[in-house]
């Protein structure tokens, strides 16, 4: 009996150490390519990520009274081409291109990001703000941006599989259409 009580006091052991030991599930982490922006709302329906939303904001704010400068383009560009380089290589850690993205935001004006949050784009937009400018997007079928919750593996499949995107070279997608727009866009303005 007494080797019979110690495998139960054995075993009752193991399985409450085993259940002390176990963790929560960690919660699941942003997309690699998800910058949060500290001025601009990504939480209406059908918006595009903050990412977008300042490539496309830097173009469509030639319609408003607060366009970028020919000193702003002048900051813009190199740090618009450092993320072009960055995330065409796909080697950039998530956390290096946030940081040149938020130092991009920080580039704008107050009005300026004010300006663009108004705008509130969605696909929709950038959808007609290509089509209207002769940027070419992408030849796969669905929404843009629903690559976002992919693997790396995956999203590099996809894109494979669509061609390439407008003009970019190596195609990372309408992200990576928008930045060599906003390139193109500064580069007149210098």
């Amino acid at each position: 009996m007494s080797r019979f009580s110690l495998l139960t006091l054995f075993i009752v052991l193991t399985i409450a150490l085993s259940a002390c030991g176990t963790a929560a599930p960690a919660a699941s982490a942003p997309a690699p390519d998800a910058y949060t922006s500290p001025n601009l709302v990504t939480t209406y329906e059908n918006a595009l990520p903050a990412r977008m939303q300042l490539a496309l904001g830097t173009l469509k704010l030639a319609e408003t009274s607060t366009p970028v400068s020919a000193e702003q383009a002048a900051k813009f560009l190199p740090l618009w081409q450092a993320l072009q380089s960055m995330t065409s290589s796909g080697n950039s850690a998530s956390a290096e291109v946030n940081a040149l993205l938020g130092k991009i935001e920080a580039t704008f004006s107050a009005e300026q990001l004010a300006a663009i949050k108004d705008m509130k784009m969605t696909f929709s937009d950038m959808t007609s703000w290509a089509s209207a400018n002769g940027v070419t997007l992408g030849s796969g079928s669905g929404q843009p941006g629903q690559g976002q919750g992919m693997s790396a593996e995956a999203r590099a499949t996809r894109q494979a599989e669509n061609g390439k995107t407008g003009e970019s070279g190596p195609s990372n997608g309408a992200s990576a259409a928008l930045t060599n727009a906003a390139i193109k866009y500064l580069q007149t303005l210098k």
